[in-house]
């Protein structure tokens, strides 16, 4: 066995060299980059990542406008609660305004009867003189 040559360290070093080298066109040869569907799929991700973003921020928009109609529409019903009590005071003062003369003018009458049979009184007195 004369022809017979044990490899050495370069020799390994070389092969192994080679077969990296050999490893990495492979790899080369199936990247992404070189597949020419790949341009298609990346811009069909970048579509759809787009239209999710845009349906978000509507999403957001109609929430905040949401937020907004609830936020004036309990502004609308405060105001109208306010403007109610406000009434119903009123009433209720003028019921008691109308209370007090009723009261007054009944106090009135009560003082004019009591007058009238006073001097009344008196009358029949003088006469009777």
């Amino acid at each position: 066995m004369r022809g017979f040559k044990e490899k050495g360290f370069n020799d390994k070093l070389a092969e192994q060299a080679k077969a990296k080298a050999a490893l990495l066109e492979r790899a080369r040869a199936k990247a992404p980059q070189n597949d020419p569907e790949f341009a298609a799929r990346q811009a069909e991700r970048k579509r759809v990542a787009e239209e999710r973003e845009a349906r978000e921020a509507a999403r957001t928009a109609q929430k905040a406008q949401a937020l907004r109609a609830e936020a004036e529409r309990k502004a609308a019903e405060e105001a109208a609660k306010i403007e109610e009590a406000r009434l119903a005071a009123e009433d209720a003062e003028k019921a008691k305004r109308a209370e007090a003369d009723k009261l007054v003018q009944l106090l009135a009458e009560q003082k004019a009867a009591r007058d009238a049979r006073y001097q009344a009184r008196k009358d029949r007195t003088k006469k009777k003189r």
